[in-house]
Order: C-alpha cells, then structure tokens, then sequence
C-alpha cells in the first residue's frame, strides 16, 4: 500500500508559525511521525508540500495513480481552491482532509471547505496527531474495501 501526505501553503512554516495556534512541531516532525506509523504498518509513505496550488495538482495528477490514498492538509487553499478541488475529485483513491486546528472554532471564513464534499472524511483539531488518525482511517478504508471485494468473489452464480 502507498499513501501521501500532501501539505499546502505555509505548512512549511509549522513550528515557527503561530506556535501557540499551531504547535511546536515542524512539518518534517509530522511526516516522520508518520512515516513510522506506515512503516510499522507496511505502507509506503510520500509526502509533498508547496505553496503554490498548481504543484499540488500537478503532484497529484501524477502520483494520484500510484497512490491507495491521500492525507491533505490544504493550508487556506481549502476555502477557495477550486482547481485543487477538481484535482482531488478526479483521484481513484480516497482522500482524508486535515486541519491542526477545530477550523470550525475559528474565523467563518476557515468552516467552509470547498474540498470536504469529494473527501472521504475530514479530521480537524487534533493537531499533528490528525496525520496519523487519517492515516489509520485510510488503513481502515483500504481493509473495508478489500473485505468488500474478497466476500463478492464467486458469491453469485450466474
């Protein structure tokens, strides 16, 4: 199995940015966090961060195909990417949407999500553990899917 983590504009910034919003730790802390979740897990992880949202597209159009799932924190692009959000649509696998903080909580701006509608769910608020909670929710999903598929095989006769 491969997932990504797909990180948006000023993710980069985690650790210095707003630490008493954000946490202290910075994004390469999360990921490795994470690697060593999919690791023990057997899942190959890649990761990806830019500020600009067509390389986010652009990485998911290309690595989409070989992927079985997606963690993305979309950063402010989640309001209003709208080409993001086609990008995510068009994806074969699912995707798990991620905020480090309850945007519902904040700003009425950060409560609408215009990618949440093609996620297959949506984690806010729990920090950097959120990347791992989506990431056992993708494991979760995949293991559904496989049950799924396994109890269809030769169920009917024709």
């Amino acid at each position: 199995m491969r997932l990504a983590i797909v990180n948006g504009p000023n993710l980069g910034q985690l650790g210095r940015r707003e630490p008493a919003l954000y946490g202290t730790e910075t994004l390469t802390d999360i990921v490795e966090r994470a690697r060593t979740l999919a690791a023990a897990r057997g899942v190959e992880l890649e990761d990806f961060q830019s500020n600009h949202e067509g390389a986010l597209i652009d990485f998911l159009e290309e690595r989409g195909p070989c992927l079985d799932g997606v963690v993305l924190n979309a950063g402010a692009l989640t309001h209003y990417g709208l080409a993001l959000r086609d990008a995510v649509a068009a994806l074969l696998c699912p995707v798990v949407e991620v905020h480090l903080t309850n945007v519902h909580r904040r700003e009425p701006f950060r409560r609408r999500s215009v990618l949440s509608a093609v996620c297959a769910g949506q984690i806010v608020g729990f920090g950097a553990m959120g990347y791992l909670l989506a990431i056992e929710a993708l494991l979760a999903l995949a293991a559904r899917d496989q049950s799924a598929a396994t109890s269809n095989q030769g169920g009917e006769t024709p």
